[in-house]
Formats: structure tokens, C-alpha cells, sequence
């Protein structure tokens, strides 16, 4: 968001980074739209040879955003080796729960039976990305199962689940998972009226655990990852009629990811400042009918039903070369020019103090004395509760008169770095912003 908002707030800033990335632009985050921080952080990713030539170029040293404290500090984001393995971390975690999202999200196939699984499978990549380290994923597992519990997962996605024959006939361990059945029976009693139908229900399911029947034919049994589990249901399960009809409601339900925001797309195309008396139900009643007449219009244009495969789920971060935490490729060492200069990033972020900790600054009067008397007044501070950094910054004017500015570290103040490693907290995009 820091190098974002600098860049794109500055049009000297934003002709320059055209220039350096052949008229790329950065994907600029945005609160409504899908999965922008993620799309933010690849499209930076792959902009990462650009943008240190950028930040090394003799064109941005002489212009006058290098002497800008928020220039040196974006500058050092962009030459710190650190962050880039912290974006390439973000990326591995976050990109096969983006492809899972993206699948959801298209409302055109019917997702309902695919959601349960996709969701185990995009946690594998993630442990692999770690090498399986516990310590090290259990967090973003964490966070994961709490979304997944507390908002997304309904007993619909665990009844899908168990009726997908693709799934339920490969994995035995479905029939002993309590979560599946617990969601099974949930729906059975919710979806189906009458009593008398739910104990048929319940009867008829014996005979699609043992594979009974037409479910056992071997059209059937090769079918079942061919066609998608509501055609195969519609094909296979005239034995269980009961079993059938409430299969194929459950397995035709689509899904969506962002119909939350749709929602607030239509709310915003419908209270406008000549409609903003518009009482609250009457308002409600108006989403309703434009959203819904919107998803019928796709129903309509929809494709041909096909199956859903899983298997690309593993290899969403196709995008992502190289790893983080000293494994694998190593960004310290990536050469600025050429292997002949041995010029390395390590050295530049050294030389620049990329990776030293940013400190606040407080700009005290001009400098009148000689350096003995810069030296005096570090001697004399020893003793105060402040600390000062033995290196000075001198800043050279326009008028080739110089100015001295001290950094100073405030006990109180959290340091950039920490700061730069919590860049979700409210707080930090209020002071970016």
C-alpha cells in the first residue's frame, strides 16, 4: 500500500515507473473489488527487477523524491531483501485460497459438491510451501479454519460433499466424519417436509454406501469423475427416487464468493442523492429484484455443465518463482548488473540501510559549528534517556548550504520494520494512507 500510494500520488513518480516497467502499471488495491491485495503483491512481484532498477537508476538519485524522507523509505522497502520474502511468503499462502475463490465465483456451474474438498486441497500447498514445518503454517491454518467455521461453511457444503459419488466412493473416511454427517442429516430434515419421505431417504442411502443397484453398474462406477455428480445422480439413482430428488437439488446449487459485494454495487447504483429518501424495507425490496433478475440473466447465458476439476488447485502459484526464509533461490545474492560488476543486492541494501531499522526523525536547527562540535554534542548526550545513531545524515541543499538531521529513537515508538510486518492493521493503512 506504502509503495502504491507513493508512486501513483506523483505523476513525475508514475512516468517514471512506466518507463522502467515498458508501461506496466501496478494493480492498485481497492476495498470492493476481488482479491486486489493479492493481485497487488504478484503484479509487484513481477515487477521486482524493474522496480530495483528504478530505485538504483541515476534518474531517480537526482530527482527530488531521493531526498524525501518517505522516498528513502519506500526505497528501502523495494531494496530490502526481506520484504520480498515476505511477499513471496503472502503469495504461496494466499494463492491457492484464491483459486478456490475464483472457482466458486462462477456462478454459472454447480459448485456445491466441489466446495468441501476444495477447501482440504488448498491447505496442502500451503504445508508443502513450509515443507511441512508445523510451527511454521499452523498459523495460516489457523486463520483459514477460523473463516471457514465461522462464516463459510454450512451443512449444504458437507451434504454436497457426502453426495458427490467422485469424492464419497474414493474416500471411505467420509462415512465415519462426523462434520459430513452431521451436515447430511441437517439438510435431509431442512430440505425434505414430510417424515415419511426422510425415513425413505435415510433407507436409500444403504444402497449408495454398498454401491447397490444402478449404482453399482460399471457405466456408473466409471462415470462417477466424468460427469458432474447431479447429471450422474439424474442418470443412476432411479432406484432411490427419494435419494434422487434430493441429491439433485443439493448438487445443482450454485455459489458465489461476491455476492456480498455485488450487493454493494447494487446499493450504491440504487441510493443515489435524488433516491436517498428511499425507505430502508422498500430499498431492500429494490436490491432484491435487481440482483436477482441479474442472476437469472447469467442462469440463462450459462455453459454447458461439465465436471469440476480440483487438480489445479496445487499448482496455483504458477506465477511464483523462487522462495523465502534463505530456501531455494536467494535474493541477497541475485546480481544488480551482471555477474562481471559482482555488485549484489545484499550489497546495495547494505550500502543504503535497507535492512537497518527506520527511525523517526526530528529536524533540529541548523548546524552553525564544525563536525568537533557534531561530536561534542553526541559525547554530551551520552547520558540522556534518548539514544542518538553515531552516524550523522547530512542533506545538501539547493543553496549548497547544509542541514543536519538527527535520528532519534523514541522508547515509545515502534519501529518501521514491526510496523512494515503488520501492514493489515487498521492503524498502520489509517497512517499510510
Amino acid at each position: 500500500m506504502a509503495i502504491n500510494s507513493f508512486i501513483y500520488t506523483k505523476s513525475a513518480l508514475v512516468n517514471m515507473l512506466r518507463e522502467f516497467t515498458h508501461h506496466r502499471e501496478l494493480i492498485r488495491p481497492a476495498k470492493t473489488r476481488f482479491a486486489t491485495a493479492f493481485l497487488t503483491l504478484s503484479r509487484i512481484r513481477n515487477q521486482k527487477a524493474n522496480l530495483h532498477t528504478m530505485f538504483i537508476s541515476q534518474k531517480w538519485i537526482t530527482s527530488k523524491y531521493y531526498k524525501d524522507p518517505n522516498g528513502r523509505r519506500i526505497a528501502s522497502y523495494v531494496l530490502m531483501p526481506s520484504f520480498w520474502n515476505n511477499v513471496i511468503c503472502s503469495l504461496r499462502v494466499a494463492g491457492p485460497l484464491v483459486h478456490v475463490l475464483r472457482l466458486v465465483d462462477g456462478e454459472k456451474k454447480p459448485l456445491m459438491g466441489y466446495i468441501y474438498e476444495a477447501m482440504d486441497r488448498a491447505k496442502e500447498p500451503i504445508a508443502k510451501s513450509f515443507k511441512r514445518n508445523v510451527c511454521r503454517y499452523q498459523q495460516f491454518y489457523d486463520i483459514i479454519d477460523k473463516r471457514w467455521d465461522v462464516q463459510l461453511h454450512q451443512p449444504l457444503h458437507a451434504a454436497a460433499y457426502y453426495l458427490n459419488p467422485d469424492f464419497y466412493y474414493k474416500n471411505p473416511g467420509i462415512e465415519t466424519d462426523e462434520e459430513v454427517s452431521l451436515g447430511l442429516y441437517k439438510c435431509i430434515e431442512r430440505m425434505v417436509k414430510t417424515e415419511t419421505d426422510q425415513d425413505k431417504i435415510g433407507d436409500q442411502l444403504e444402497s449408495y454406501r454398498n454401491a447397490e443397484g444402478f449404482f453399482g453398474f460399471p457405466m456408473a462406477i466409471r462415470q462417477r469423475s466424468i460427469k458432474s455428480p447431479a447429471a450422474w445422480w439424474g442418470a443412476y439413482g432411479k432406484h432411490t427416487p427419494e435419494l434422487q430428488a434430493f441429491a439433485i437439488r443439493v448438487l445443482s446449487l450454485t455459489c458465489s464468493s461476491s455476492g456480498c459485494e455485488r450487493n454493494w454495487s447494487v446499493f450504491e447504483h440504487l441510493h443515489s442523492k435524488k433516491r436517498n429518501r428511499l425507505e430502508q424495507q422498500r430499498l431492500n425490496d429494490l436490491v432484491f429484484v435487481k440482483y436477482n433478475r441479474a442472476l437469472r440473466r447469467r442462469y440463462e447465458l450459462r455453459d454447458k455443465i461439465d465436471p469440476i476439476s480440483l487438480n489445479e488447485i496445487d499448482e496455483s502459484n504458477e506465477w511464483l518463482v523462487g522462495s523465502f526464509d534463505g530456501e531455494g533461490e536467494n535474493n541477497e545474492n541475485d546480481y544488480v548488473f551482471s555477474e562481471a560488476d559482482g555488485l549484489t543486492y545484499k550489497d546495495v541494501a547494505n550500502a543504503s540501510g535497507a535492512e537497518e531499522p527506520y527511525y523517526s526523525t526530528r529536524r533540529s536547527s541548523r548546524a552553525s559549528a564544525g563536525s568537533s562540535k557534531v561530536q561534542g554534542k553526541h559525547a554530551s548526550s551520552g547520558s540522556s534517556s534518548k539514544k542518538r545513531l553515531i552516524d550523522e545524515v547530512i542533506y545538501e541543499k539547493d543553496d549548497d548550504e547544509e542541514e543536519e538531521v538527527d535520528f532519534v529513537e523514541d522508547p515509545n515508538h515502534i519501529s518501521e520494520e514491526d510496523d512494515f510486518v503488520n501492514l493489515d492493521d487498521d492503524d498502520d493503512e489509517e497512517e499510510e494512507e
